[in-house]
């Protein structure tokens, strides 16, 4: 099992605390990176949006690309996952940018490819917002661009939503870029299937992640494609007991409708297409990350990370706040002990 992590580009993952004590700033995301890499963690997610959706449109955020850019230097091993909106790029010159990362990194970059929801983000960006389906074929199209750039030269494309002409894109990786993404659509899991290599998913308990992967296992054998790697996503919360555990899941579940981030809830809902409608408890932390179970005593929460391998679960992507804090609490208590 890998454990991952999200960087707090948003300066925290609650939205009922308005100040959680780790600083929207590059001196905090460089140091959790470095440390992470000693306390056993493989992978970090960064995500990409241009506002602030846990805190409230008008709080910062720092951006994905320059952040990924900066980490790659400063790193010797993490991988560098970066959340990438098709609508917000070009693929030829998104292309070029991950191609030079790789080489930064030594090939330590992977990329999260997510459809978009936030139509009022969109907007105030400039950028025009699709319906559901229409946002899926334009990233299928995306794709498809960006994987013959990174595999040969003088390619030409003409596609509904994107063109390019006899493209040469020099150096290129020294091996193409690992492509994650998530979404519970039937066109979300026909592209994801068809076109990426790891499958991303909200939070949920080992028996609803493992009806997903066997249905996405599936779906990948029929079309004759090598094995998936599946991640989800979880907020820890690792206590010596169940009532110090009970008393945090208080703290950070009390979200009121009269938040700053209820209305981004609210958009979020009618614009993805979801099995399961998440209570606004669920919403207190991103990602739904409280219903895959990593609240407990180390005990617990070692248990219920094995139910989640049993399934086929190769990765977790966690949330967790203060984050420098509670990352080397489950460090300690969790991944010294499983590896």
């Amino acid at each position: 099992m890998e454990f991952g992590y999200w960087l707090p580009v948003f300066g925290g993952w609650l939205r009922n605390v308005e100040d959680e004590k780790m600083d929207i700033s590059w001196d905090y995301i460089r140091t959790l990176a470095q440390k992470s890499e000693d306390w056993g963690y493989s992978l970090s997610l960064i995500a990409e949006l241009y506002l602030n959706d846990i805190k409230g449109e008008e709080a910062p955020s720092m951006d994905a690309w320059s952040t990924a850019a900066a980490l790659a230097a400063v790193t010797k091993e993490l991988e560098i996952m970066v959340a990438v909106r098709p609508t917000f790029h070009n693929p030829a010159l998104l292309a070029k940018q991950v191609a030079n990362l790789a080489h930064i990194s030594s090939d330590r970059i992977s990329l999260n490819v997510v459809a978009s929801w936030w139509k009022t983000e969109a907007l105030k960006y400039g950028i025009d917002f699709e319906e559901h389906d229409d946002r899926y074929a334009r990233t299928s199209e995306w794709i498809e661009v960006i994987h013959r750039l990174w595999e040969k030269d003088h390619v030409s494309y003409e596609g509904k939503y994107y063109q390019v002409a006899d493209n040469v894109l020099q150096p290129k990786p020294a091996k193409k870029p690992f492509l994650y993404a998530g979404g519970e659509s039937e066109a979300a899991r026909n592209m994801i299937t068809s076109q990426c290599d790891g499958y991303v998913m909200h939070g949920a308990s080992p028996e609803q992640i493992g009806e997903k992967i066997a249905d996405m296992k599936q779906r990948r054998e029929q079309k004759g494609l090598p094995p998936m790697k599946f991640g989800v996503a979880a907020y820890s919360i690792v206590r010596n007991n169940e009532q110090e555990v009970k008393k945090e899941l208080e703290r950070i579940t009390n979200v009121e409708a009269s938040s700053v981030s209820y209305k981004n809830y609210q958009e979020w809902l009618a614009n993805t297409q979801l099995q399961h409608k998440p209570s606004l408890e669920d919403y207190s932390v991103s990602n739904r990350g409280l219903r895959s179970g990593l609240t407990g005593t180390p005990a617990q929460v070692q248990d219920q990370i094995a139910a989640f391998e049993k399934v086929g679960v190769d990765f977790f992507l966690l949330q967790c706040s203060p984050q420098l804090e509670e990352m080397e609490r489950f460090s300690e208590s969790v991944i010294g002990v499983l590896q």
